[in-house]
């Protein structure tokens, strides 16, 4: 059974890598390798990319910066393929992104709560529906480890009936969330936000995956993720057993680090982060590169 993402209507669906951004020694964006990564991990079955995620260090990003790393994955692989980020301290900054988004001609946006407070439900909802405005299909990203604001299922089924979502990624790592949004919401597109989550979304029925490790291993993770929402366990099992060692680092403070390390492990250009982010501790880096070389070694590169 194969599942064919429908980038005509829902361009969130199928595994949309949340990208990592190529930076050069003197820590400049290197937007010619940007480009060039986007499309190769669209070559290697990925259906889309997310620029400016948390991956994607938007947060220490520039306007100007951020702006043209959208405009580089649109000219790489087309905007029905990409949902930038576009999470921001106002309402009114984020729907300028989505504007900008739009005028690039991306497909959909990832939109976080408000976060640089502990955001109340009204102000949630108005948010959601400020950012809404802009015109493009809005993903929800929940992620209440980072952000300190839970949109618990109850709420997002509110955001759906209200308008202002047509999606989540859902990076709470509560499994059992995933089959009351389903009662709530049955036709809010669950989407996996937490690759160390991957089987057990899928199989309750998630329709995408915002993947952070194919941005060094997208073969074997497209293929995990076909097998997954097949319902071919066989398959599924087998590379989530050898690939979870990896996808856990997604859910640590330290994802950034640890996936750039292994994409220079796999022959990718990772490199260095923007501080305050800082370079992995030497125990850090040998878990992660010891874990990729058995991946490699596994012929899951």
């Amino acid at each position: 059974m194969t599942v064919t993402p429908d980038h005509d209507h829902r361009p969130w669906r199928g595994v949309l890598v949340a990208t990592a951004l190529p930076l050069n020694d003197d820590l400049s964006v290197d937007h010619d390798r940007y480009a060039e990564h986007c499309a190769w991990l669209v070559e290697n079955g990925c259906d889309g990319v997310v620029p400016n995620g948390s991956l994607g260090e938007y947060q220490v990003l520039t306007p100007q910066e951020r702006a043209r790393v959208v405009e580089t994955a649109v000219s790489a692989i087309g905007g029905q393929r990409v949902m930038p980020g576009v999470a921001a301290y106002g309402s009114a900054e984020a729907r300028r992104w989505a504007e900008q988004a739009a005028e690039a001609g991306c497909g959909a946006v990832m939109l976080l709560p408000p976060n640089a407070y502990r955001a109340d439900e009204r102000s949630v909802l108005a948010h959601y529906a400020e950012v809404a405005r802009a015109g493009l299909p809005v993903v929800a990203y929940n992620n209440p480890i980072d952000t300190k604001v839970d949109l618990v299922p109850e709420l997002l089924a509110e955001l759906y009936a209200a308008g202002s979502i047509q999606g989540v990624k859902e990076f709470s790592g509560d499994v059992r969330r995933a089959y009351r949004i389903a009662e709530l919401a049955p036709d809010l597109d669950l989407l996996v936000g937490a690759d160390d989550v991957l089987l057990e979304l899928a199989l309750a029925g998630a329709k995408g995956w915002v993947a952070g490790y194919p941005n060094a291993l997208p073969r074997a993770s497209v293929e995990l993720y076909r097998a997954a929402v097949a319902g071919d366990l066989d398959t599924a099992g087998k590379l989530y057993r050898q690939l979870h060692p990896l996808l856990r680092w997604d859910s640590q403070v330290e994802f950034v680090q640890a996936i750039k390390l292994s994409m220079d492990i796999v022959g990718r250009h990772g490199g260095p982060v923007r501080p305050p982010r800082v370079p992995l501790l030497p125990a850090q880096e040998a878990a992660v590169r010891s874990a990729t070389e058995r991946a490699v070694a596994a012929g899951l590169v």
